[in-house]
């Protein structure tokens, strides 16, 4: 499986040692930057990884920011996208498992790396459960053409 990271200046760091984490587990990464701490942009990340996940260059995405609110809201304007901020691993289950979701989201001011471990682990193995929850994304994604013209 081929994931897609970013993160802006407040999650270079976690996305550094997830990154590493990711490689040790066997799985390609792609990284979108930053590659510092210097100030940047949530957007300048997000909206790279998002348009290859749309175009299946990568199979899942995580962005991290500070608060993981500036990733999730860039994240969730790309067209096929369903970015969800997950805390616990209990999220990430149900972010996989309920809303289908293709990107992960972490808040790298309030994830400790153990729990973000946890989390991206937890994204990354469950599935959708399709059921009563595919009945929910279809509708989100008539409402996603239908705002967008098409």
């Amino acid at each position: 499986m081929k994931i897609g990271i970013g993160a802006d200046h407040r999650g270079f760091l976690l996305k550094e040692k997830l990154k590493k984490f990711l490689e040790e587990n066997n799985y390609q990464i792609k990284d979108f930057g930053t590659y510092s701490e210097e100030p940047s942009d949530y957007p300048d990340f997000a909206f790279p990884l998002c348009e290859d996940l749309v175009k299946k260059r990568i199979n899942r995405g995580i962005l991290i920011c500070g608060s993981g609110l500036g990733m999730s809201i860039s994240a969730n304007k790309v067209k096929g996208i369903r970015a969800a901020l997950c805390l616990n691993k209990e999220m990430a289950k149900m972010a996989r498992n309920h809303n289908n979701a293709n990107i992960l989201v972490l808040a790298a001011n309030f994830t400790s790396l153990e729990i973000a471990k946890e989390i991206v682990l937890t994204f990354l193995k469950e599935n959708f459960e399709g059921g009563r929850h595919l009945r929910r994304i279809k509708k989100i994604k008539k409402y996603e053409n239908h705002s967008l013209g098409k």
